[in-house]
C-alpha cells in the first residue's frame, strides 16, 4: 500500500475516532470526511510544489517530498538533468558552428522570410558594409544598395550567383563581391558573399599579359614576314640584302629574347624559393654584371657609358648564383639601354642599419617620373614603349628582378626623378647576407 493511500486511511480513521466519542453516528461520519478533506489539502498543497517547481525547471532546487510526490521529483529531476546537459551540448555544438562560420573566408547571412537580417558573421558585414549586431532585424535591402542586388531579390531567381561593388579603401577602388541567395526551411534564406577582387585583377592580369606577349611577338613577326616576301618577290641588290637580313636578324633576336624572359618568369614562379645553402662571394657577382654591362655599351652606345663598380663591404650572399646574376645584370642593361651614351653609371653593395644588404645602381638617365614608379614591375609596363622598343627591351626585366628579390626574402627599391637620374636596388635579409672575413 502506498503512502498516500495510508496517509489517507489515517487521517479518514482519526476524524472518524474523534466523531465516535461524541457518541453520534453523524459526527463519525462527517469527522471521516473532515479527515480526507484534509488529506486532500495536504496532498493538494504537495502537488502545488511539484508544479512550482516543474515550471521553474531547475533540477538542483526539487522540492525535499516523500512517497509517490518524492519518486515522482527524483524522476523529473532525472529527467531534467538530462535535458539540461543535452541542451548544453547542442549550445557547446552551435556555438563552435558559428564559430567556424565567423572564421570561414566567405560571408554568411541569414534572412527571415520577410528578408531581414537575422545572423551575419563578420566577413559579410565587412563585404557589404554593414554592422552585424546593430543592423539585426534590418531588411538587407535597405542595407545592400545596389540596384543589381534589388533586382535579383524581387525576380527571385537564385539559381545563380550576381555581383556588385563593396565597400574599397577608396570610392574609386570599390572591392569585386559576388552574392548568392539559397532558400532553406519556411521561406528563410541564406545568403552567402565571397571577395572576388583578387580573382577579377588575377583574370585582368591574365588577359593583358596574353594581349601584351601577343602584340609584343607580333611586330617582330610582321617585321620578319614583310622582309621574308620582299626578298622573295623583288631582286635585290647585294648591300640591300644584308641590310634585310641584319633588321630580320634583330627582330628574330628580339623575339628570342622575349621568349628566353616569359621562360625565366615562368620557372620562377613555378619552383620553390632558393635555400640558404648556397654562398656566393658578393665582389663576383658584382664583377661579373660589371664586365657584362661595358660589354654592352660598346656594343650599342655611340659614346660608351662610364661603367665603374664601387668600393663596398666584403660580403657572401646566400642564394641562387643563376637568379641573382639575372637579377643584377638586369639592373645594370636597363641603366646601360636607358642612360644617354657617355653617362656615368655606379654599382655595388652597402649594408643598411637595419642589416639588409642592397645591389644598388646608379645612372645619370633622364630619370623616371613619380607617377610611374609603383607600375615598373609590372610585367609590360613601359615609361616610354618607344624608347623601350629602341632599346631591345622586353617590359619583362624589372618583373624578373621583382620575382628573384621576393624568392630570396627581399625587395626591388626604386629611386628616381625626372632629369635626377635613377638608383635601382635589390635588398637582402640579414639571413642572407654575412660579412666576409679577410684570411
Amino acid at each position: 500500500m502506498t503512502r498516500r493511500a495510508i496517509e489517507l486511511l489515517l487521517l479518514v480513521a482519526l476524524g472518524a475516532v474523534w466523531g465516535w466519542t461524541k457518541e453520534s453516528p453523524a459526527i463519525t461520519f462527517a469527522g471521516g470526511l473532515v479527515g480526507a478533506l484534509a488529506w486532500s489539502f495536504l496532498d493538494g498543497m504537495r502537488a502545488r510544489r511539484v508544479l512550482r517547481w516543474l515550471n521553474k525547471g531547475e533540477a538542483t532546487r526539487a522540492p525535499n517530498l516523500g512517497g509517490t510526490w518524492g519518486e515522482l521529483v527524483e524522476r523529473c529531476r532525472k529527467v531534467i538533468k538530462k535535458l539540461e546537459k543535452k541542451a548544453q551540448g547542442s549550445d557547446a555544438r552551435l556555438e563552435d558552428f558559428l564559430a567556424a562560420i565567423q572564421a570561414s573566408p566567405n560571408g554568411v547571412v541569414l534572412l527571415d522570410a520577410s528578408g531581414r537580417i537575422e545572423w551575419s558573421n563578420l566577413t559579410a558585414a565587412n563585404h557589404l558594409g554593414f554592422d552585424p549586431q546593430g543592423d539585426l532585424g534590418q531588411y538587407v535591402r535597405n542595407m545592400v544598395r545596389s540596384p543589381a542586388f534589388t533586382a535579383y531579390m524581387a525576380g527571385g531567381d537564385f539559381n545563380h550567383e550576381i555581383q556588385i561593388d563593396g565597400p574599397g579603401p577608396r570610392p574609386s577602388q570599390p572591392t569585386k563581391i559576388s552574392l548568392q541567395i539559397h532558400p532553406y526551411g519556411k521561406k528563410r534564406k541564406l545568403m552567402i558573399s565571397r571577395d572576388v577582387t583578387a580573382v577579377q585583377l588575377a583574370e585582368t592580369m591574365r588577359r593583358d599579359f596574353v594581349a601584351n606577349v601577343s602584340h609584343e611577338i607580333r611586330t617582330p613577326l610582321t617585321v620578319l614576314s614583310g622582309f621574308v616576301e620582299t626578298m622573295q618577290s623583288i631582286p635585290l641588290e647585294d648591300a640591300d640584302r644584308s641590310r634585310y637580313l641584319d633588321l630580320m636578324s634583330q627582330q628574330a633576336h628580339r623575339m628570342q629574347t622575349l621568349v628566353s624572359d616569359l621562360l625565366t618568369l615562368s620557372r620562377l614562379e613555378g619552383s620553390p624559393s632558393p635555400g640558404a645553402g648556397e654562398w656566393i662571394d658578393s665582389d663576383e657577382l658584382l664583377q661579373h654584371v660589371i664586365s657584362e654591362a661595358r660589354g654592352l655599351t660598346q656594343a650599342i652606345a655611340a659614346v660608351p657609358h662610364e661603367i665603374e663598380p664601387l668600393e663596398g663591404p666584403g660580403l657572401w650572399v646566400s642564394g641562387a648564383r643563376t637568379e641573382l646574376l639575372s637579377a643584377m645584370s638586369n639592373l645594370m642593361s636597363n641603366a646601360v639601354r636607358y642612360t644617354p651614351g657617355g653617362g656615368e653609371i655606379r654599382a655595388g653593395w652597402r649594408v643598411r642599419t637595419d642589416g639588409w644588404a642592397e645591389f644598388f645602381v646608379s645612372d645619370t638617365g633622364p630619370g623616371i617620373a613619380a607617377e610611374h614608379l609603383p607600375r615598373l614591375t609590372e610585367r609590360f609596363y613601359r615609361v616610354d614603349r618607344s624608347r623601350s622598343r629602341e632599346t631591345g627591351g622586353t617590359g619583362l626585366g624589372l618583373a624578373i628582378v621583382k620575382h628573384v628579390a621576393q624568392r630570396h626574402g627581399g625587395r626591388i627599391d626604386v629611386q628616381s626623378a625626372l632629369g635626377e637620374g635613377s638608383t635601382f636596388s635589390i635588398a637582402l635579409p640579414p639571413s642572407r647576407v654575412r660579412e666576409r672575413v679577410s684570411g
